[in-house]
């Protein structure tokens, strides 16, 4: 959504933008986190936390669990050598391997106790039962017990090594989904300049009521939802609308908390505070929408409470099968095997590998990837959602096309328009200037305008080759009492039609042409669109401009379907209304308003252009402007996601084989898998899933060939 801009001169002129309403000024344009990784772990801050807790732990686990490999009787029984022999070396493993127990182990112990106690087993469960069983059998074979031999020492301490850093990769891919609140809360300054009798005084935000005068300084945010009551300024409202261009505000216009006074001081009468105020609405909205994206549970954490429930039946199987046919000693060996096997070091990584080279993938196509669960999300989109201005349109003026008497060209008129706006800093001004400058005729023309003047809510005028050239919208041609010549308005009257700003160009009292000036469709967008097509993926698109507009746009395009003459509060419930036809959503935008809808999405996209908050909510933000990058997304969800399902089915199809082998279903006919060669097989697995998802550094993410042709069925 745009909004009027000034030029920037000593009398304000009024060129009207790209926007949502008609201000009758220059123009006949009318109308109008994610929680993202384990399901809910125990003793868990944020994702941040997350990462740097794991890292720690992972590293000296690693140092711990050296010594404790070394030493372990079962794994130099393995690999054929003599563990050194002096005072306490036997005990060098079972204190070591109780450090990494308590120490590595303690997430997957406090993770897997939430679990349990949820009634909602998953990974973390999974991970501590391994370990705890692994960590109590030790301990009886350490001391003497029983005369077992189940010194798992060793498998404990690789197990909580290659957990933690399946943990800790996963976690530094993730983006805090707390992260888009804080920005929201950074925007509001923490004290406002409150006018009194007396001067002004610096007080505190908490402190500010309704109906308080407040000093906004040039340079300074708006610390409170009002209206100006003295003053004018230039606004930077980009991290509300998204919209770079600053827009003029006067006294009597509403300005909205944490909006920026750029160019000039202003006096506000405070109308909302706190939690009243419009940003604080959005920031509501936006915590509601990631609290609901948060209930998803991941991949990896259903295969985990499969094969958990897997494990404890197969492990009481074991047990009994064993006990019953006079075998105690078996029964106690055989379920301890299948328990501590049944967390397979592949599964840890299965998931995490894959998302930290897909990340890596993405962020050398423009694609930064803030959680897992947009990843995996992508392929399941069947709508994308763009938001028009800025996203699908370049969110500039442009001029796109020229109309001129019989006695003039277009490259004239295009010459003549520019020295008149030539001295204007009026980004309207700036498009027409720029177009004459690309126009072979125009520019060679070279003309220079003199005794430039601005005429608010008019035009400008000025002296060009010794006529008196004005350039102005409706109200101009009013002021002159002119009407256009029958075939300049039959040209202009389509251009209305379709939302263009019209800007008619007048010499010494006869109207000479008029230009049309729309946002113009950035190049790729086209290419986005058609691509996304043959994906099976249809596209929508969401704007707060005039049917009209939205309408001229999704034509050009292509576009399925057009939500027009939205409000920035109502963006995501046109969200939720596609979800609620059953369709899954894909959000790009790059504003404030923009914000909840991106968390509301089951993806939300922000483009690297837009606002801070915009790019917190997302769960994926593209580097640039090009609405290809979504191709990337959704190619690289597909493939990564076989390449989940390709490791998972190793890693659980593992188990499927070798928890009945080592539970004894073969011994009748005298085989019997023994500890130490299914901890072997199973980090074998683990060596499988990792060359299996380097492969995914093959599939091309490039986002220009990727529009060029329809997804090609990846190999990978």
């Amino acid at each position: 959504m745009s909004s009027p801009h000034p030029h920037v001169s000593d009398e304000h002129h009024d060129h009207n933008s790209l926007s949502t309403q008609d201000h009758d000024s220059h123009s006949q344009h009318s109308g109008h986190g994610d929680h993202s990784g384990y399901s809910d772990h125990a003793g868990h801050g944020g994702h941040g936390d997350h990462a740097a807790m794991f890292k720690n732990k992972f590293w000296l686990s690693l140092a711990l669990s050296i010594p404790v490999v070394f030493f372990s009787p079962m794994f130099a029984s393995l690999l054929g050598y003599t563990t050194p022999e002096f005072p306490g070396a036997d005990w060098i493993a079972p204190i070591l391997g109780t450090v990494i127990y308590f120490y590595g182990g303690m997430p997957f112990l406090t993770g897997g106790w939430s679990e349990l106690k949820s009634r909602q087993p998953g990974m973390m469960l999974l991970i501590a039962m391994a370990i705890t069983v692994a960590f109590v059998a030790s301990w009886i074979t350490s001391l003497g017990i029983g005369g077992f031999m189940l010194d798992f020492w060793w498998e404990l301490g690789l197990l909580v090594v290659i957990m933690l850093l399946g943990h800790w990769m996963e976690m530094r891919a993730l983006g805090a989904a707390s992260g888009a609140l804080d920005a929201l809360a950074d925007l509001i300054p923490d004290e406002a300049d409150k006018v009194t009798d007396d001067g002004t005084v610096t007080v505190p935000i908490s402190e500010l009521t309704a109906g308080d005068i407040v000093l906004v300084r040039s340079g300074a945010r708006v610390p409170a939802d009002g209206s100006i009551v003295d003053g004018t300024a230039e606004f930077d409202e980009s991290m509300i609308t998204g919209e770079s261009k600053t827009v003029t505000r006067a006294s009597g216009d509403h300005v909205v908390a944490g909006t920026v006074a750029t160019d000039n001081s202003v006096q506000v009468s405070v109308e909302a505070i706190g939690e009243d105020t419009a940003l604080a609405g959005i920031q509501r909205l936006v915590a509601e929408a990631q609290q609901s994206s948060s209930r998803a549970q991941a991949l990896a954490d259903r295969a985990a409470a499969w094969l958990f429930w897997f494990a404890l039946g197969a492990g009481i199987i074991t047990f009994l099968a064993w006990f019953l046919i006079g075998q105690p000693d078996d029964a106690v060996i055989r379920t301890v095997t299948v328990l501590v096997i049944a967390c397979p070091h592949a599964l840890g990584l299965a998931i995490p590998l894959v998302i930290a080279i897909s990340t890596e993938r993405a962020a050398k196509a423009g694609v930064l990837i803030k959680n897992r669960i947009a990843l995996e999300r992508m392929r399941t989109v069947n709508v994308v959602l763009f938001d028009k201005t800025g996203t699908l349109t370049e969110g500039a003026h442009a001029v796109t096309d020229i109309a001129t008497a019989a006695d003039i060209t277009d490259g004239k008129l295009l010459a003549i328009a520019a020295a008149a706006e030539a001295d204007s800093e009026h980004p309207v001004a700036r498009a027409i200037v720029t177009a004459a400058s690309e126009h072979k005729e125009a520019s060679a023309m070279a003309l220079v305008g003199s005794e430039f003047r601005s005429a608010t809510g008019r035009g400008v005028r000025a002296v060009v080759d010794g006529a008196e050239i004005t350039v102005g919208g409706p109200n101009m041609l009013r002021e002159l009492n002119l009407d256009p010549p029958a075939d300049i308005a039959a040209r202009t009257h389509e251009w209305v039609d379709r939302g263009a700003s019209i800007l008619h160009v007048v010499s010494d009292g006869q109207i000479i042409g008029a230009l049309a000036l729309e946002d113009r469709v950035r190049p790729e967008s086209q290419a986005a669109v058609e691509a996304l097509h043959s994906r099976g993926v249809a596209v929508a698109m969401i704007t707060g401009d005039a049917r009209q507009v939205a309408d001229a746009v999704a034509a050009d395009l292509g576009i399925d379907e057009v939500f027009a003459d939205v409000l920035p509060q109502d963006k995501d419930t046109k969200v939720a209304e596609l979800q609620s036809r059953g369709h899954a959503v894909a959000m790009v935008g790059d504003g404030v308003n923009d914000a909840p809808a991106l968390a509301r999405a089951e993806v939300g996209i922000a483009i690297g252009a837009g606002t801070d908050v915009a790019m917190e909510s997302a769960g994926v933000v593209l580097a640039g402007n090009d609405p290809r990058a979504v191709l990337s997304m959704i190619d690289l969800s597909r493939a990564s996601y076989r390449k989940m399902l390709q490791n998972l089915a190793w890693a659980t199809g593992y188990n499927v084989l070798a928890v009945p082998l080592a539970a004894g279903v073969l011994a009748p006919i005298g085989f019997v898998l023994s500890p130490a060669v299914g901890a072997i097989l199973m980090s074998l697995s683990t060596i499988v899933v990792a060359l299996n998802a380097q492969l995914l550094r093959r599939v091309d993410l490039d986002p220009a060939t990727l529009a060029a042709l329809p997804e090609e069925d990846a190999t990978v």
